[in-house]
């Protein structure tokens, strides 16, 4: 009895023990298994259609940032590039005629206009000269009849008289043509102003139209966005690829991350900072070290298709998990490369 007593006793102590140790250890530690390796994945998709002329990558290779993947045909496309230059070499060239034109106008306008005020100038001229006649012809008509000037005297001063009348009268219609003209040029002038408004319009347009020749013709070249590992390839040279077409995945192997899942009742200690132990199961003996970044915006719940509704009458509340990103600060020499998103992993993240 007193044995059994004292085994029983020395199994508290251990349980005791044991138990003691574990929330001591713990102590301003938190942990879980729910997490895994993340990172970029980009799918790659064709951005004009064509046929692939040049397929230079295989599934699951190595790339750098900026090595081409794929050719599509080009032919076309540099036809459009040719095309569009041509067409911008055109409106360029009537924007300049359009230019001279309007110079042209101007001048004529400006010449017009000098005329005109020329013929207004003549017609007081005239208007004088005739005013003069008038006053001469009105006295020497009186001295006619009074015997003092001879009919000779006066038909000569009256044949100045008429003249100066034609005089004004032609004087006169040569301003209103003058004045017309004037008013026909500048029309002109303004209507090339106008022109030039629509030729440089269309160099505009022609050069959108060259620009997205260009960038359609560049399109035709698909290059690796970063650092990483082609995977999901799904095309093969001479494959005629529609706009939108997927080619591939491109996964960011240089920037892995971890997305852990934390329980609700465990983040009120956790902050952005934090030092995080990564273990990653396939790699179980490598330690990774890495620091809490940020916590999601939701719980991961209510990302799901169907979220829960706890408005509805059948309630039962589930412990909730948050997700938390966590990047990775040192990758051990013997894991680069290796490290690729979907792994399991267990974190623990100190929290004091």
């Amino acid at each position: 009895m007193k044995k059994k007593t004292l085994i029983i006793a020395g199994i508290a102590v251990v349980v005791i023990a044991l138990v003691g140790y574990k929330v001591i250890s713990s102590s301003g530690k938190e942990s879980t298994e729910n997490a895994q390796l993340d990172a970029s994945i980009t799918p790659i998709r064709a951005i004009v259609q064509g046929y692939i002329t040049d397929l230079k990558f295989t599934d699951n290779q190595v790339v750098k940032k900026g090595d081409t993947l794929l050719v599509i045909d080009q032919h076309d496309y540099k036809e459009k590039v040719i095309q569009a230059k041509a067409a911008l070499e055109s409106a360029n060239a009537q924007l300049e005629l359009a230019k001279s034109s309007e110079q042209s106008a101007g001048a004529n306008a400006n010449s017009s206009s000098l005329n005109s005020d020329v013929a207004k100038d003549n017609i007081s001229a005239a208007q004088i000269k005739l005013s003069k006649a008038e006053k001469e012809f009105n006295r020497y008509q009186k001295m006619l009849s009074e015997g003092s000037a001879t009919p000779q005297q006066f038909e000569v001063v009256k044949a100045d008289y008429e003249t100066a009348k034609i005089q004004f009268k032609m004087v006169e219609k040569q301003y209103k043509a003058s004045s017309s003209q004037a008013t026909a040029a500048n029309t002109q002038a303004k209507g090339q102003q106008s022109q030039i408004a629509l030729a440089t319009a269309l160099v505009k347009q022609k050069e959108a139209e060259l620009a997205l020749a260009e960038t359609q013709l560049a399109n035709t070249v698909v290059t690796a966005p970063f650092n990483g590992i082609v995977s999901k390839k799904t095309v093969e040279n001479m494959q005629y690829l529609q706009v939108g077409s997927p080619i591939c995945f491109v996964v960011d192997v240089e920037h892995v991350f971890v997305s852990a899942n934390f329980k609700e009742t465990q983040i009120e200690d956790m902050k952005a900072g934090d030092e995080v132990e990564i273990k990653v199961d396939a790699y179980s003996h490598s330690k990774i070290t890495g620091r809490l970044e940020s916590f999601g915006g939701a719980t991961g719940a209510k990302f799901s298709l169907l979220p829960p509704d706890n408005a509805t009458g059948n309630f039962v509340k589930i412990t909730q998990r948050v997700p938390v990103k966590i990047s990775i600060k040192d990758i051990p020499a013997e894991l680069t490369g290796k490290l690729m998103p979907g792994l399991s992993a267990f974190v623990v993240v100190h929290t004091k």
